[in-house]
């Protein structure tokens, strides 16, 4: 395809993810970007209308009426509720349509690897919506890899009634767990796990503590059920801490000197206190030399669509292929498996 010639995309899905979709693909073919936004599905008949008429492009309630109307269509973003991803996901890869999945990517493995096989099969690129992946302060932090060897994930959130048809490990927990299974690229050797439904039918906290093959320990704590809002990963590398905010976008590093023989826990308290003092004016602690990295600020979900849109028009793997995205969903299984035997033993 010329790289002058636009491509057509539809957004599947009109809710909280798919109007963010939708803003995105308008805002870069308002700026005169090679796109072109045909098409938006959502069986809530009130839903698809109202984006049909803020975007002016036609709507449809279902992916069947849309294809046989609208042609062709190139790529399409998937946003509806997780236990629709395969079934959505099925009728445009065999159109030919290559897909942007929302996270998870789909609420099975089976229906995971149903996914991948019609992506193979016909040929389509599929890429799933790990925005993390895309946060500039996770982008940064990559370029700064060493072996790490231990890191400790903090996301938590105030309860909201959206996404409730998945429990915390799927809904947030899932982005900490594709980012960290990036960054190790070792198979899991062993996962605990303990979590509990608190204001929902499902999980809403949850910790976790996976170990990998090589040696690297990782510990996730989500929930959304929190008083606040905290989206935070530390690591540790050889005689280094690296401390990312994704909500900041920023991301500070720790050279370690006198203290490289503190264990993580210690060093990590450490580090906290010389970054505050820093941001008083004081001198940091003794052993620590606290730098702060720079970072290109940008919003994840405009860059996560560039990215699907170069791999379209490319023909490039995706940054968060298919198999990365079933990776984390496996890894999320298997902690919700865990979570579960816990719960059965302890009487809950």
């Amino acid at each position: 395809m010329p790289a002058s010639q636009p491509l057509r995309v539809a957004v599947i899905g009109a809710g909280a993810f798919g109007r963010n979709h939708l803003r995105v693909f308008h805002q870069l073919q308002q700026e005169g970007q090679p796109v072109e936004l045909v098409a938006v599905v959502d069986r809530d008949p009130v839903a698809v209308a109202e984006a049909s008429a803020k975007f002016g492009i036609p709507g449809f309630e279902t992916i069947e009426a849309c294809l046989a109307a609208v042609r062709p269509i190139d790529a399409a973003s998937v946003c509806v509720p997780t236990v629709h991803h395969a079934s959505a996901a099925a009728p445009l890869l065999t159109a030919g349509v290559d897909l942007l999945i929302e996270k998870p990517l789909a609420a099975s493995l089976a229906d995971a690897d149903r996914i991948l096989e019609l992506a193979n099969k016909h040929r389509r690129i599929v890429q799933v919506g790990h925005l993390e992946r895309f946060n500039p302060a996770v982008t940064a932090a990559g370029r700064h890899l060493n072996k790490p060897m231990f890191f400790e994930a903090h996301r938590l959130s105030i309860f909201t009634p959206r996404s409730l048809d998945v429990d915390v490990v799927l809904d947030l927990m899932i982005h900490d767990l594709d980012i960290v299974l990036s960054l190790v690229a070792s198979p899991v050797r062993e996962v605990r796990a303990v979590g509990l439904p608190v204001l929902s039918h499902k999980v809403d906290i949850a910790n976790v503590r996976v170990e990998f093959e090589n040696g690297c320990i990782a510990n996730f704590t989500a929930s959304r059920v929190s008083t606040e809002r905290v989206r935070k990963l530390r690591f540790f590398q050889p005689h280094q801490y690296l401390s990312l905010d994704f909500a900041r976008q920023d991301l500070l590093m720790i050279d370690v000197t006198a203290a490289a023989a503190m264990d993580p826990a210690k060093l990590a308290q450490m580090a906290e206190m010389a970054q505050q003092a820093r941001q008083a004016g004081q001198h940091p602690s003794a052993g620590l030399s606290l730098k702060k990295v720079s970072v290109e600020l940008g919003e994840p979900l405009r860059l996560e669509i560039e990215s699907f849109l170069h791999s379209v028009r490319t023909r490039t793997a995706p940054r968060v292929s298919g198999e990365a995205g079933r990776a984390a969903l496996s890894l999320a299984l298997e902690i919700n498996e865990a979570i579960a035997i816990h719960a059965k033993r302890a009487g809950l």
